[in-house]
């Protein structure tokens, strides 16, 4: 097999609370491939936001290490972090995160604005983006004058413009209801069939069912790790 995208060898995330010390994450080891589609599933409080937040590269572990792409990126910091998420992650939130006075096209703009890319090539770019998700004729639209579903496909249009080797979607159908929610879950399938690496976060078991391996946290820990199949035998 190809060598692996994400890589984490005994993952700690420790908080001071007073005199407790608080393992958010607590000695975790995953290996994740270019190409799968992996759930990473479980209750607030397991830990599920703190190793997102890692493998998004948004915070450091207190120990251990992370090799993302080749890269160890567990001892990086402000700036070299900011240049590994725009390089090498595509972000979808539960929220969309649009800004407000920007139109569509400049929202998914943005990746390839941080990154140096001319104003003619990010147009092209990020109507290719849109062109995608099937919302190109949105283009000059506000994120206000999008209903809830265009709004995350312009999210997931952002997160794929800079061709990331990681998509990493945190609660993607959160904020949609079922008709829209199932939509995003089928394009995001659709995105891994095509080859796109996908770290789904979720605490929905319905919805971790969707990828093709589950990761599930309890208590900091990895408490499974398997097929969906096998996912769902034990846990449904």
């Amino acid at each position: 097999m190809n060598d692996p995208l994400i890589k984490l060898i005994d993952i700690y995330k420790i908080y001071e609370m007073g005199n407790t010390e608080v393992r958010a994450n607590d000695g975790i080891n995953l290996t994740i491939f270019s190409g799968e589609f992996v759930a990473i599933v479980g209750k607030s409080g397991s830990g599920k936001s703190t190793i997102m937040n890692i493998i998004g590269a948004l915070d450091v572990p207190t120990k251990g290490q992370y090799i993302l792409n080749g890269e160890d990126v567990s001892t990086l910091r402000g700036d070299e972090l900011a240049e590994i998420r725009n390089k090498t992650i595509g972000f979808i939130f539960q929220q969309y995160n649009l800004l407000a006075r920007q139109t569509l096209l400049e929202n998914v703009e943005l990746p390839l604005l941080y990154a140096g890319v001319s104003r003619k090539q990010r147009k092209e770019l990020a109507l290719g983006a849109l062109e995608r998700v099937g919302i190109r004729d949105k283009w000059k639209n506000y994120p206000n004058q999008l209903s809830g579903g265009q709004q995350q496909r312009g999210s997931i249009a952002r997160a794929l413009v800079g061709n990331p080797s990681l998509i990493l979607a945190d609660e993607p159908t959160g904020a949609l209801d079922s008709k829209t929610s199932r939509e995003v879950l089928d394009f995001l399938k659709q995105l891994n069939q095509e080859g796109n690496t996908i770290v789904l976060i979720t605490h929905d078991q319905s919805i971790a069912l969707e990828a093709n391996r589950v990761v599930t946290l309890k208590d900091g820990k990895i408490d499974f790790d398997g097929s969906t199949e096998d996912y769902r035998r034990n846990h449904t």
